[in-house]
């Protein structure tokens, strides 16, 4: 494998890293030592090459809708006590349901995939709310913290998903 072809794989194992070069704020040598797979000034020049490569960014491409619901709570089977709620969000027997819990639930709708996700959730541990659970399907995504994060969730949310660009 070439040396650009090393410090390629070498950036894609580091995603941190691979956002940076498409954002332009890469500091090419102190990425290259970082990396360590070769000569610095030549690693350092690959970068540069490679961040020309990397696709444009739309961050204004999605149409996303976020609301946020208090109360959730944890139950058996997805729907705690009999009470017939459907869960936001359930994985294997477990499930958050609308009630009288002490969770809150962030939902947006729309435009969003697991790429969106990964997002939310690097900016609310950069925030650091806590997140609870958090999942997407079709044109849904939840994120799931303590009562009291709630709102600031939700504003870290919106500008999170305002930048990601458009698939």
């Amino acid at each position: 494998m070439t040396l650009a072809g090393e410090a390629r794989e070498a950036v894609r194992e580091h995603p941190f890293l691979l956002e940076a070069l498409r954002a332009g704020v890469v500091n090419y040598t102190a990425a290259a030592r970082y990396l360590d797979v070769g000569e610095e000034e030549a690693v350092a020049t690959a970068l540069r090459r490679f961040e020309a490569d990397l696709p444009g960014r739309d961050p204004d491409g999605r149409t996303v809708t976020v609301t946020m619901e208090s109360g959730l709570g944890r139950g058996e089977g997805g729907v705690p006590d009999g009470s017939g709620e459907a869960p936001l969000l359930s994985v294997g027997e477990a499930g958050l349901v609308p009630g009288e819990g002490d969770l809150t639930g962030v939902l947006a709708t729309g435009d969003v995939d697991p790429v969106a996700l990964a997002r939310v959730l690097d900016r609310l541990l950069a925030a650091e709310v806590a997140v609870e659970a958090a999942g997407t399907v079709a044109d849904a995504l939840l994120v799931v913290v303590p009562r009291r994060a709630g709102a600031d969730a939700v504003r870290v949310v919106e500008d999170a998903l305002a930048g990601v660009p458009d698939r």
